[in-house]
């Protein structure tokens, strides 16, 4: 079943997070809170010539938090910061829209589920929210509220 390899996908993500460390010459930082799950996130990237050419994140979080934040930080890498934002409105759109476009994707198609549950869709954007602040240098701390 589709929904199986999608459950798993995200399991694994969730107990072996990729790109899970603080980063050292990270350019760009930015926090992020869910107050109604208790995710906290701080994500770090490092930018070139306008290019995400690394990306981590720290925190603790439910597992859709913990595994939104590490497969976006694999998707992340080698992508323009008009990339990345484009990915990032896809990604939105797959948990918001009643019709979403799930093309060029990728991985990330797996929490085309998350749809379903209105209150695991913050768990599943706060990464999200968090890098558009990075991108665009915002220091602020964001929150799902």
């Amino acid at each position: 079943m589709v929904d199986d390899l999608y459950q798993e996908i995200i399991l694994d993500h969730s107990k072996r997070p990729r790109n899970c460390h603080s980063m050292e010459g990270a350019n760009r930082k930015a926090e992020g809170f869910n107050p109604l799950c208790g995710d906290k996130l701080k994500l770090y990237l490092k930018m070139e010539d306008g290019i995400v050419r690394d990306a981590s994140f720290e925190g603790s979080g439910c597992a859709i938090s913990t595994a939104s934040a590490s497969l976006m930080t694999e998707s992340l890498k080698g992508k323009t910061k008009e990339e990345a934002i484009k990915l990032l409105d896809k990604f939105h759109d797959l948990l918001t829209s009643d019709s979403p476009a799930a093309k060029d994707l990728g991985k990330l198609v797996v929490f085309c589920g998350v749809r379903d549950y209105p209150a695991r869709v913050k768990c599943a954007t706060l990464a999200w929210h968090t890098l558009r602040s990075a991108l665009d240098g915002v220091d602020a701390p964001v929150t799902t509220e």
